[in-house]
Formats: structure tokens, C-alpha cells, sequence
């Protein structure tokens, strides 16, 4: 009989499967404990539970990460993993260092459904949505390479829509953010999305003081709609107000993502209408620079044109800054990740 994988499994999961396993529920805080916190995770170690319990759990369930299939790393410092998953298939991860600092970008799903028109992941088409113990192992994986420090920023940013895959986020959430578990506050968590307009609702209302980024990158339903499908479904109007409502409900500002193109959305008045999209929404700005993609015909602007965009906007948006891209020489950067497993 094959072994239940208890990686990704919440406190209430493992409380239910102690009950199962004719146990106190309490013992599986004590397990959950153990399992994020024990490198290796050898149950006959877990000290504070019975030899008969510590002896049903070998018996019949493991705890197995991801297998990392090959790693990267950038001249400037970023990593890049690829990691294979029981299925044959593949995601990406990255971590980034700033300093004494370091974030880690996971994967939500293999692929994407979206299809939006400058992203890597989106050309390879949707396969599945991550489960939360893949989710989980990412981080994991980290953790059990580097110790604590591995990481102190998470960010749903890597390949696929997180709020398309909303229920596993969310219980990923609640055990990166358990004081038994990996204990990272959730004002240190991102999730990054397009514009799912009705989960961005749902996660304003669940309670989880996460931060909300926004990829937007175009000032009109028009022009948005060339780059980013999903924006035929959910225009400005609507991504809008429920930003709004998710900055009155978390008591949160939001981050607005906004790649630039080279002759597309670089102008002085796209830098106007930008500004205005966002008057009334407590928020900031990332002005990042469009990072190729092979088969793509989008352009890249120069360093100095994407800060002259940030010069126009400055005095018009509160808060604005320029991020610079990491990892381009691995393609680790932002719209780059695919889990191939081509060249190293």
C-alpha cells in the first residue's frame, strides 16, 4: 500500500488524520510542528509523540519534497530551480537576493490558462494546478538547503495565476505563516495576479493580511486587451474598484506592476493616464522593463528610457519605483519562467 504524503498538509488535516489514526486531535499541531521544522523529517525522531504513534506513522505515511531537477545561477545573484514533479512535468522557482534579505518567487500552477501575449509560461499552455504540498515543497526546499535565513519575502509570482488555483494558496498561506510551521508573517507574502477580478474580493474577505500586486501594464481596456486575454472579461472598471475594496478591507495598499514596452505604453501620456487609473486607490507603482522571450516580438526599452518613465510618473503617482530585472541571463526574470529543462 503506497504511503500518504503528508507534505502541504494543513493543522486541521493532520488533526483529522490523527483522529483516523485513534489518536488525540492536539497531537497533530505536534506533528505539524515536527514536519516543517525537522530537516529529513524522521517520524521515529519526533520526540514528544508515542513510540505506537511514531510507529503508525512509518507504517503508513511519508513526507517527500520535491525533487530539484537542476539549478541556476545568475551573475548578479539570483537562482533559479527547476524542479521535476511526479507527473513528468516541471516548474520553476527563483530566489532573490537584495542584500542581506532574500525572496523567494513559487510557482501556482504548471502553466498558465491566460495566454497573456509577452509570458513564457502562458505560450506552454495551462497543464494543472500546483497541489499544496508542491507549492509548499518550494519553499521547503530552501529551507531545508539554507537553513532559516533561506528566505524572508514570498511571492506568488512564479509561473501560473495563483488566484486561479485560490483554495491551495490559501492553505499553502496558512501553513507558511503558522508560528508551527514556517512562521513568515503574511505581511511578508505577495500574490501577484492579472486580475482575477472575484478572487481578489474573496481574498480581501478571508482574513489573510497578505500583500496584493496587480500586473496592469496597459491604461486602456483597448490596449490591455492585446496583451492580457483575461482583460476581455474583467475590464479596468471592475479590477479597479475591486482593488479599492481590497485596500478598505486589509487596511492595505496595493502594488501595481506595470511592464513597459517599447513603443507600446512608454509614453508621457500613457504615464498621465497611468497615474489617474490609480488616483484614488491607496497604492504603488513598479515600473518594470519587458524581458524577452524567445519567438516574441516585443521590445525591451533601455535602461535610461525606463527611467525617464519613472521621472514622468514620479510627480504625478505618489509612490513609484523602478525595478531593475534579475536573473536575465538564466532566464529567471519576471514573464521568463517555463519549466523547460533545456540547456544549463
Amino acid at each position: 500500500m503506497q504511503k500518504e504524503n503528508l507534505l502541504g498538509k494543513t493543522i486541521a488535516e493532520l488533526e483529522a488524520l490523527m483522529e483516523e489514526l485513534g489518536e488525540k486531535r492536539y497531537k497533530g499541531r505536534q506533528l505539524f510542528k515536527w514536519l516543517y521544522n525537522m530537516p529529513g523529517s524522521n517520524f521515529f525522531k519526533m520526540s514528544d509523540l508515542s513510540k505506537e504513534l511514531r510507529t503508525k506513522l512509518e507504517g503508513n505515511c511519508s513526507f517527500i519534497g520535491l525533487d530539484l531537477a537542476r539549478s541556476l545561477k545568475s551573475a548578479d545573484g539570483t537562482e533559479k530551480f527547476l524542479f521535476a514533479l511526479n507527473d513528468g512535468l516541471a516548474i520553476e522557482s527563483v530566489l532573490i537576493p537584495d542584500g542581506p534579505k532574500r525572496t523567494v518567487c513559487i510557482s501556482s500552477q504548471v502553466g498558465c490558462s491566460l495566454g497573456c501575449k509577452f509570458c513564457a509560461t502562458g505560450l506552454i499552455g495551462f497543464r494543472r494546478n500546483l497541489t499544496v504540498g508542491e507549492m509548499v515543497g518550494q519553499l521547503l526546499f530552501l529551507r531545508q538547503r539554507d537553513g532559516l535565513e533561506a528566505f524572508h519575502n514570498i511571492v506568488f509570482m512564479g509561473m501560473g495565476e495563483p488566484l486561479l488555483n485560490y483554495d491551495n494558496v490559501v492553505k499553502t498561506i496558512e501553513i507558511i505563516s503558522s508560528e508551527l510551521g514556517f512562521s513568515v508573517s503574511t505581511k511578508k507574502v505577495t500574490v501577484s495576479t492579472v486580475g482575477i477580478v472575484p478572487q481578489i474580493y474573496s481574498l480581501a474577505d478571508s482574513g489573510l493580511k497578505v500583500n496584493l500586486a496587480i500586473s496592469l501594464h496597459a491604461t486602456s481596456d483597448e490596449k490591455r486587451k492585446e496583451i492580457i486575454p483575461v482583460a476581455r472579461s474583467y475590464g479596468l472598471k471592475a479590477l479597479m474598484e475591486s482593488a479599492k475594496y481590497f485596500t478598505h478591507r486589509r487596511k492595505k495598499r496595493v502594488t501595481f506592476e506595470y511592464i513597459l514596452f517599447k513603443g507600446f505604453n512608454d509614453t508621457f501620456n500613457n504615464a498621465k493616464e497611468l497615474a489617474n487609473l490609480v488616483k484614488d486607490i491607496p497604492c504603488k507603482i513598479n515600473i518594470l522593463a519587458y524581458n524577452p522571450v524567445s519567438g516574441l516580438s516585443y521590445r525591451r526599452p533601455s535602461d535610461e528610457e525606463i527611467n525617464e518613465f519613472g521621472k514622468l510618473l514620479y510627480p504625478l503617482a505618489a509612490a513609484v519605483t523602478v525595478r531593475k530585472s534579475r536573473g536575465l541571463d538564466i532566464e529567471a526574470a519576471c514573464g521568463q519562467l517555463a519549466g523547460r529543462y533545456g540547456k544549463s
